[in-house]
Order: structure tokens, then C-alpha cells, then sequence
């Protein structure tokens, strides 16, 4: 049975709102997300967490607040539940879940879609969150990593934090300098609205009467051609639970000097299919690595396929964007979330 698409309607019914379409153009869509919501949680109520994620959930309850739909409080109770008692993830970056999850709180306290008293527990998780989004930031300024910062921005404007938070001028030229990470629709719509000062919340208040159509083609450069060749080590561990052998792939491919991890992950496949094969799913973010060596990462397994570089540094691109440097050690991690 397949997973509620909660993540992928909430984005939808965002873009679509900020596109100022006739009401009865998305009423369905609204009701199919409020559907979505309750079948993303009943499948895992005895486990106390969403089928999907609490990103995912996290936007649902965004989107319709937007929309200026009401959810019941026992919804919004489950998010506020999950932030108190640190249920965001296991380990890694969560700035991004707890940012979403902030913008949805903030939603709905502004536009007073819940009572007074469930609205003073939202004001207080968001500016919790927005400390959180704060500490979290290292010391280039990134806050989790440079696709997380766009979402802890949004927080900070949403909040009105932006004025007295000094976190945010120095996320804000954290992001400026690493513009050219935002390659595809999906990482694009995060940090745009950023960018011009603003927040998802703010697509519920915009004025559509004069709005100009400015959806016109954009003629994409392509990427300069680097000469030469490089050789990339290719590592794929898979740890216990799931294996007892560690390290099942470790051999150097070479490639071109201008591959990306796809093109290494495709010459590794040429080279032996029997001794390295691996799939991809294809997602708004470009193509997201779901299977290597018959290893296949689940979401009901709660599992992903991580990608470090030596020594133990996540990746922080898509597999598509990120080019490795010639001698580079990449490790594909069969990891739990």
C-alpha cells in the first residue's frame, strides 16, 4: 500500500495558492490533503508518529492553514507533542522538520484558526523553535545545511525575529554565497521567497487582482566542460541491523573530471552490473538514491541510503549536483532516521 502523498499535495496546494487560481480551482485538493492527514497517521497511531514523516505532516498542516482551512486541534496537539519531546528525527539535521512545523504554528496563531489558549502553546514552540534554528547555525552561518537555511530564514521572518536575531544576517550571507546549490523547481521555491524578504505565510495575504504573468521560459546555460579524468574510492557499508558484513562495495572508478556522484554511481554499474547495480526515484529535488546492491531503503524501515565523504562528512547536494573533487572517498551508508 502506498504512502499518504501529504509532502507533495501541501507543496502543490502552496504553489498553486501563490499563483492566485480561482477558488474552486483546488476546494478538492483541500479536502483530499484533510483526507491525507488522518490516513498519514492512523497507519502508525499505535507507534505515535506519522506514516510518512513529520516534515511531510508538518507542511499538510501548513498548506491548509494557509488556505485558511481549519484542522482539528488534535492534529496540531501531535506536532506540538512531537517538538516537546524531541520526536523529529533520530539524530542528523531536523532544522528543516522544526522550521516547517514552526511556519505552521505561526500560521495558524496569526490567522486565529485555533482558541486563545492552543494559540499561546503555538507561540511559545515557535519562538522555541526559532532559538533552536539559531543555535543550530555553525560557523560559516549555514543553520543544519544550505538547503535547511532557507527554512530557518522563513522562521525568523515569519516570527518578525529578523530584526533582533543576529543568526539571520549571517544565514542570509551564508546563503547569498552558495546560490548556485539551488539548481532545481523544488530547492528554487525555498529560497525564493527568502530572498525577496518573505515567508510561505506570507502567500495567504497576497493581492491577486493586479498580478502580472510572469511565468516565461528561462533559457538554462549549460555547464562548462572540464577536461581531463579523475578517479573517485566507492564505498557502500551496510551496518547492523540490516547486514553483518560492514563494507559490501570498495573499489575506484574513474570518470571524467566533470561527473557528478550519478555519473560515478553509472560508471561504477558499467564497469561490473553484477558486483554494483543501484536505482533512483525521481523527486521535485532530482533523483534520490533508493537501492544499491539489492539493498533497498524503506520508509517503513525508517531507512535511507546516507552519503558521506571521507571521513564522515554528510553530503549536502543532490546526487545529481554534487561533483566530487578527483580522489575523493564517497561512502553510501545504509542508515536509520
Amino acid at each position: 500500500e502506498d504512502s499518504p502523498h501529504t509532502g507533495r499535495l501541501a507543496l502543490y496546494l502552496l504553489g498553486l495558492q501563490a499563483t492566485c487560481p480561482p477558488v474552486s480551482a483546488h476546494r478538492s485538493l483541500v479536502t483530499w490533503l484533510k483526507y491525507y492527514l488522518e490516513e498519514d497517521w492512523r497507519g502508525e497511531a499505535e507507534r505515535g508518529h506519522p506514516v510518512t514523516s513529520y516534515y511531510q505532516y508538518g507542511l499538510g498542516v501548513l498548506a491548509l492553514c494557509v488556505h485558511r482551512k481549519r484542522v482539528r486541534d488534535q492534529v496540531v496537539q501531535r506536532l506540538l507533542t512531537a517538538q516537546r519531546h524531541g520526536r523529529l528525527g533520530h539524530g542528523g539535521n531536523t532544522v528543516d522538520t522544526e522550521a516547517v512545523l514552526a511556519l505552521a504554528f505561526t500560521c495558524l496563531e496569526q490567522r486565529r484558526l485555533v482558541g486563545s489558549e492552543l494559540a499561546a502553546k503555538l507561540r511559545l514552540a515557535a519562538h522555541e523553535a526559532s532559538r533552536n534554528m539559531a543555535k543550530a547555525q555553525g560557523p560559516d552561518g549555514v543553520i543544519g545545511n544550505i538547503y535547511s537555511t532557507p527554512w530557518a530564514l522563513q522562521v525568523f521572518l515569519a516570527t518578525g525575529e529578523c530584526q533582533t536575531e543576529p543568526a539571520f544576517g549571517q544565514a542570509m550571507a551564508a546563503l547569498l554565497e552558495n546560490l548556485d546549490a539551488f539548481g532545481t523547481a523544488a530547492t528554487m521555491a525555498q529560497v525564493l521567497p527568502v530572498l525577496h524578504g518573505h515567508s510561505y505565510l506570507d502567500i495567504a495575504s497576497r493581492h491577486c487582482g493586479e498580478e502580472p504573468d510572469t511565468l516565461t521560459p528561462l533559457d538554462m546555460e549549460p555547464l562548462p566542460e572540464v577536461p581531463g579524468n579523475k578517479t573517485v574510492q566507492l564505498v557502500v557499508e551496510c551496518p547492523l541491523p540490516w547486514c553483518y558484513d560492514l563494507r559490501l562495495y570498495d573499489r575506484l572508478v574513474p570518470v571524467p573530471a566533470a561527473a557528478s556522484l550519478l555519473d560515478v554511481l553509472q560508471a561504477a554499474a558499467a564497469l561490473d552490473p553484477r558486483e554494483f547495480r543501484f536505482h533512483t526515484q525521481d523527486t521535485p529535488q532530482g533523483p534520490f538514491l533508493t537501492q544499491v546492491l539489492g539493498l533497498e531503503a524503506r520508509q517503513e524501515k525508517r531507512n535511507y541510503w546516507q552519503i558521506l565523504s571521507a571521513p564522515d562528512t554528510p553530503l549536502q547536494m543532490g546526487i545529481a549536483e554534487y561533483r566530487p573533487p578527483d580522489g575523493a572517498t564517497l561512502t553510501l551508508r545504509l542508515s536509520e532516521w
